[in-house]
Order: structure tokens, then C-alpha cells, then sequence
């Protein structure tokens, strides 16, 4: 992909567009807050990363410009704010996602492969395939060989949540921000449960399997080849 980095911090920006480079993503950074904008306006981006603290030109009215110029490049915001109002503002200023310095650069590598993968707002696909999974988002619907599951409402936003990102990383916070809408750990096995249940469903009985966990990471739902 070719991404955007606007961050003020120089050793930071460094470190990141070293680590993206390494997983094969072009990376053009910015320093502030308005050659992050003209960059982003002018320049074919598949990803923009944002810092929210800059100078000249704060992250949010970075992104809230953009997007009242009908730029839909999506947006991860980076930020030391770690609040929950931080959070929720950042999103309504037009955001995808948000990660919360310090982080750990598999946190920022799966989410820019999930956001990278995500069809643009007018594009959204609304039947989901893999091997022979079929998910049919708008009648709420699962069939694997041509037979029907049952899933639980949250059952089916996960597997939706996966299979939009499928053959990518989803990490456990990844879930609880986007099924949940947990933007905190709240200490519980949860999701552990919810993907258990979910993979006894999709998985047993049925060749091959399709959910898979990374250790250490989280889960991927992919085909094996």
C-alpha cells in the first residue's frame, strides 16, 4: 500500500516507516499538520496515519477538512489521548480506527492490513465469501457446504469482522472495539468464548478450517492452501 505517515515526532516517524517499509508498504511522511493535508489532497493514498497531536494543523481537522472534500482515504488515527471521549471524538471527526501510543508494532501492522483491505464507503460488499463459507450480511445469514448455522447476533458480527478481513491479523482489541464497542479491556475471556463457540460452528465437521489463531496475536480467517 501506499501510505500517508503524518507524525511531528522524527525518530517516531522514522521507526514506523521503517516497519511498514519491511512488510512492503511505501511509506511518504509528513511533518505537520498542513503539508499532511496538501500531501493527502494532492497525493493517491491508500492509507493516510495520523497523528492527532501536530503542529500548524491538528490531526482532526486534518481528517475533518478531507472528508468535507469528499477525501474517503481511510484514517488511523495515532495518539498519546487515550480516553474514551478522545477516542470517540476522533471517529466522529472522521476516523476508521484508533491506536493509542505507546503500541506494539503488531498492533499497528494489523490494523493498517485491516483498513488497508476495507472496501471504500461506497463499495461495501454485502456477501462474504471463503471456500465454501458464504455470509449474507443483509438477511443475517450462514451456509457452509449449503448448510445453514445458526449464530448469535455477536456470533455474526465477529465472523462479518473476520471475513472483511480476511487472510489478515484481527487482534483481540481490535475485536472488542469493533463488536463490542469496548474501547477498554475488561479483563474477561469474552471474546476467547465468543470465538470458541464460533469456531464450533463454522469449523467442526466441515474441511478446511477457517478460523485460526495466532498465537500471542489474535485470529485469522483465511484458506488454506
Amino acid at each position: 500500500m501506499r501510505i500517508l505517515l503524518v507524525e511531528d515526532d522524527v525518530e517516531a516517524a522514522q521507526h514506523i516507516a521503517i516497519t511498514l517499509g519491511e512488510e512492503g508498504h511505501q511509506t511518504v511522511v509528513a511533518g505537520n499538520g498542513r503539508d499532511g493535508l496538501s500531501e493527502a489532497r494532492s497525493g493517491d493514498f491508500d492509507l493516510l496515519v495520523v497523528d492527532r497531536m501536530l503542529p500548524d494543523l491538528d490531526g482532526l481537522t486534518l481528517v475533518a477538512k478531507l472528508r468535507a472534500g469528499q477525501i474517503d482515504t481511510p484514517v488511523l488515527f495515532l495518539t498519546a489521548m487515550s480516553g474514551l471521549q478522545d477516542r470517540v471524538t476522533g471517529l466522529h471527526a472522521g476516523g476508521d480506527d484508533y491506536l493509542v501510543k505507546p503500541f506494539e508494532f503488531v498492533e499497528l501492522l494489523a490494523r493498517v492490513a485491516a483498513l488497508g483491505r476495507r472496501p471504500r464507503r461506497l463499495a461495501v460488499e454485502t456477501t462474504l465469501r471463503a471456500a465454501d463459507l458464504v455470509v449474507d450480511v443483509l438477511r443475517r445469514r450462514v451456509q457452509r457446504a449449503g448448510r445453514e448455522i445458526l449464530l448469535q447476533p455477536r456470533e455474526f458480527r465477529i465472523l462479518e469482522y473476520l471475513m472483511r478481513n480476511q487472510d489478515n491479523t484481527v487482534t483481540r482489541t481490535m475485536l472488542l472495539e469493533n463488536v463490542w464497542q469496548y474501547h477498554f479491556d475488561p479483563r474477561t475471556n469474552i471474546v476467547e468464548s465468543h470465538l470458541s463457540r464460533l469456531r464450533t460452528k463454522v469449523d467442526k465437521g466441515f474441511t478446511p478450517e477457517l478460523i485460526h489463531t495466532i498465537r500471542g496475536t489474535g485470529y485469522c480467517l483465511r484458506v488454506p492452501t
